[in-house]
C-alpha cells in the first residue's frame, strides 16, 4: 500500500509543481504588463485563470482521493493536507495576478501612466516569497518557510509607502484619482500575493513540525 501511495503522491507533486510555476509566472506578466503597456501579456494572464481554477479542482480532487483509499499517517499525511490547502492559496494568487493585469488594462485603456510608482521592488519580494515558501514544501526546510514569514512585514510596509504617496497624489491631482485607484489596487493585491504566501509557508511549519503556529502573535 505505500508503494502506491508514493507513486500517487510523486504525480500529485508534479502537478502540485506545474500550477507553483504558472502561477509565478502569470503574477510577473501582469506587472510587467503594467510598465510595458502591453494588453496582450495582460490579457495572456486573464485568459490563463480557467486554466488554473481547473488544475486547483483536479489537485484538490487528487488529495482527497489519496486521504480516502490510501489513510496516509505521520508525514504523508500532513504533507496531503499541506498541499490541499497550499493548492487554494495558490489559486487566489492566480486570482490576485488576474486583478493586477485587469488594473493594467485599464490603465492602458484610460492612455495616462505615471512612472513614478514602481512596484518592481515589491512585486520581487512577493514572488520571492511565493517562490521560498515553495522551495520550504519541497525541501522541508523550516527556516526557510520561517524567513518566508518574517519577510512578509517587509512587503506590508511597501504597500504602505505606496498608500502613502496615492494618499498625497489624490490631493496635488483629484483628477488622477481613476489612474491612482489603480495603482492602489495593483499595490494591494501585491501585498495580499505576501500573505497568501505566508500561509503557505506557515502549512509548510505544520507539515514538518505538526505545530500550528497561524494567526499566532
Amino acid at each position: 500500500m505505500s508503494k502506491y501511495l508514493q507513486n500517487e503522491l510523486t504525480k500529485l507533486k508534479k502537478k502540485f509543481y506545474e500550477l507553483c510555476a504558472i502561477v509565478e509566472e502569470d503574477v510577473r506578466n501582469a506587472v510587467k504588463s503594467v510598465y510595458e503597456g502591453n494588453v496582450n501579456l495582460a490579457q495572456k494572464v486573464i485568459d490563463k485563470d480557467r486554466q488554473i481554477d481547473m488544475m486547483e479542482i483536479e489537485i484538490e480532487e487528487d488529495c482527497l482521493k489519496l486521504l480516502a483509499l490510501y489513510q496516509p499517517v505521520a508525514i504523508d499525511l500532513r504533507l496531503i493536507i499541506s498541499m490541499l490547502k497550499i493548492n487554494s492559496d495558490l489559486e487566489r494568487i492566480g486570482d490576485l495576478a488576474v486583478n493586477i493585469s485587469e488594473r493594467s488594462v485599464k490603465i492602458i485603456g484610460l492612455n495616462r501612466k505615471d512612472d513614478s510608482f514602481d512596484f518592481t521592488d515589491m512585486c520581487e519580494k512577493a514572488l520571492r516569497m511565493v517562490k521560498d515558501s515553495i522551495d520550504a514544501m519541497i525541501d522541508f526546510d523550516l527556516k526557510k518557510a520561517e524567513a518566508v514569514i518574517e519577510a512578509d512585514d517587509e512587503v506590508d510596509k511597501l504597500h504602505e509607502a505606496v498608500f502613502g504617496k496615492i494618499k498625497t497624489a489624490v490631493k496635488k491631482s483629484p483628477d488622477s484619482f481613476e489612474l491612482l485607484s489603480q495603482y492602489l489596487t495593483i499595490s494591494r493585491s501585491l501585498e495580499r500575493i505576501g500573505d497568501h504566501a505566508t500561509n503557505i509557508a506557515e502549512d509548510v511549519v505544520y507539515m514538518i513540525n505538526g505545530t500550528i503556529i497561524r494567526h499566532q502573535t
